[in-house]
């Protein structure tokens, strides 16, 4: 901070950007920067004074500013939105520039001339949310206005924002037919599809921003390529490539793509190619609110398009997965509890699983049967039940010999059932090959995981695992080498960080081995596993003192951890050679035999 003016105090902040700014900077950088500065000058500024606001910054295509009143901040709003429709009328749709818009009431921090605080980071996540033209409020904004201002509200339920520690409940500015605010043709008398009963996503033509027209046909095969890949999910429904390339070359409103093809989620993105190297980005939108789920850029060369293409395709697919799961489990979340069905709960159980306290799991233990009472057939919900209960067996929980039964038959059944199904099958094995030591089955339920969906990271990091415990460490590096590339922010990468510490101990290679080991314990500090497996590692690397100070943790976390006991839990998983690995470490280490 600056340090010349520090205060708090309550403020009614407006954040607002561009939709769509990169791509009207790339059709023409100069046009777009003139016309920004032309709305700015004419209409944000005289109703930003007309409003009593101040504006606190500009950051390129965003806009920052300070209210003395959430009624004056919301009105401002609307009467820039209305502008706006006025300002773009006769304008190409392609090339219209159209604000999204954010209102908070929250506390802020003044340094200077600048602001900052959750006040602000609210608002700016709000805006965020908003529709290309729309408003979105937040509810403390929405009560105090909803008697003041003559406008009606949508309201759009709890929304998970960014970085924001609690779900904020947003509310949309509804405006009239005559007050669009995103194009002059009406949407309303468009198809609309019910959604399909599983999530349901749309790929949508990248843009071509190279001015090249002959590289229109590496952008089309790159896109085919993703949906391909895509459609190998069994849990997700895709819409097929001749219905998504209808929209090529059109200005496109995700809401009424929506609509119009009955999908949650559209991805979208461009191609720049410059000599020999291509940019690629991507991003995932939820066309219920417009909200931006995941976003990144690929560059590469393209000396081999399509190993280009391949190399795409599977980063995509690896890196929306996780966050199409996330968005998911927030929208099952949200949902009335009694109209839940087998995937509602599944997902509910895959939340509670994902949470770090070891309680959870009996939670998720529960919803999952609640999940099979509903469907005893549901391959998702019995290969998760075995996986939870894998998990609580590595972690120290002593299981029932129930429990394990159980267990396995959910993994069997899961297999048998979900023979299409990659989480199931991956889940199973796992859980087969821990709870039961039948390496050979899970090694085939999870080689067919991995080649009915190459792209699902954790088939691969399960496949690492398997690996590992059957003395296989050049196999164990490989898979979970290949689980890190494909989801790289994965919540569960903790666990891929640890098999990958695993293979390389195993390999002999352990520096490297440390160096993934501290990876995992600094996403996820306290696991178990990779606590062990760093005692190990300082046996190996004679680092005495260290070594004598990791043990001592270990023991804190399970206070009955010997090398005979440990001997005794492996001995049912993992082969002779892995288990005489880290016996060798341990004793290395300073831990004790009985």
């Amino acid at each position: 901070m600056s340090g010349e003016r520090v205060e708090r105090r309550l403020a009614a902040i407006l954040a607002a950007d561009v939709a769509g700014y990169s791509r009207l900077m790339g059709q023409d950088e100069a046009g777009t920067l003139a016309r920004l500065r032309g709305h700015r000058r004419e209409l944000i500024d005289p109703e930003t004074a007309e409003h009593k606001g101040r504006i606190v910054k500009t950051t390129g295509d965003g806009i920052l500013i300070e209210f003395p009143s959430v009624v004056e901040a919301v009105a401002c709003a609307v009467a820039v939105q209305r502008g706006m429709v006025e300002r773009n009328a006769g304008t190409p749709e392609d090339r219209r520039i159209v604000f999204r818009v954010g209102v908070n009431l929250g506390d802020i921090i003044v340094d200077g001339d600048d602001i900052h605080g959750d006040g602000v980071n609210v608002a700016a996540r709000l805006e965020g949310i908003a529709e290309p033209g729309g408003i979105c409020l937040s509810r403390v904004v929405r009560d105090q206005v909803r008697d003041k201002l003559d406008f009606a509200f949508d309201d759009m339920g709890e929304q998970t924002l960014k970085n924001i520690a609690r779900p904020v409940r947003v509310y949309h500015v509804r405006l009239t037919d005559t007050e669009r605010t995103l194009t002059a043709s009406p949407v309303e008398t468009a198809p609309t599809l019910a959604l399909p009963d599983k999530p349901s996503l749309a790929v949508l033509p990248f843009q071509n921003m190279s001015g090249d027209p002959e590289q229109d046909y590496f952008t089309d095969g790159m896109v085919e390529d993703i949906t391909t890949a895509i459609a190998r999910l069994p849990w997700l429904f895709v819409i097929a490539r001749n219905s998504s390339f209808t929209y090529k070359g059109k200005a496109i409103d995700v809401k009424q793509v929506g609509r119009e093809l009955g999908v949650r989620y559209v991805l979208e993105g461009s191609v720049r190619k410059a000599g020999n190297r291509v940019r690629i980005t991507g991003q995932l939108i939820d066309t219920a609110t417009g909200a931006h789920i995941w976003a990144d850029r690929i560059d590469g060369a393209l000396d081999d398009i399509f190993e280009l293409q391949d190399q795409v395709a599977s980063t995509v697919v690896g890196a929306i997965e996780p966050k199409l799961r996330l968005s998911e489990i927030a929208r099952a979340a949200r949902k009335p509890t009694e109209r839940l069905d087998a995937y509602d709960l599944y997902l509910r159980a895959l939340a509670e699983f994902r949470k770090p306290a070891l309680d959870n799991c009996d939670a998720a233990i529960g919803l999952l049967r609640e999940a099979l009472k509903v469907d005893s057939t549901y391959a998702p919900a019995a290969g998760l039940m075995a996986h939870v209960r894998r998990h609580q067996r590595v972690m120290g929980v002593r299981l029932s010999d129930e429990d394990i039964a159980d267990a396995l038959r959910g993994a069997r059944l899961a297999i048998e059932v979900g023979r299409d199904d990659p989480d199931a099958l991956w889940m199973a094995g796992h859980a087969l090959s821990l709870l039961a030591g039948d390496l050979a089955r899970a090694a085939t339920a999870i080689e067919r995981a991995t080649t009915l969906n190459p792209n699902c990271a954790h088939a691969w990091w399960a496949s690492g695992a398997v690996n590992c415990y059957a003395n296989r460490p050049d196999a164990a590096i490989a898979a979970t080498q290949r689980a890190i590339r494909l989801s790289p922010l994965d919540p569960m990468g903790f666990q891929f960080k640890h098999i990958l510490a695993f293979g390389l101990m195993l390999a002999g290679r352990y520096e490297e081995a440390m160096i993934s080991a501290d990876k995992s314990l600094h996403d996820r500090p306290g696991y178990h596993p990779a606590i062990r497996l760093r005692v190990a590692l300082c046996g190996y690397l004679g680092r005495v003192d260290e070594g004598r100070e990791w043990v001592r943790r270990l023991l804190e976390v399970n206070p009955a951890m010997t090398i005979v006991g440990f001997k005794a839990f492996v001995e049912l998983h993992h082969l002779p050679g892995t288990t005489a690995v880290w016996v060798e470490g341990f004793r290395r280490a300073g831990l004790p035999d009985e």
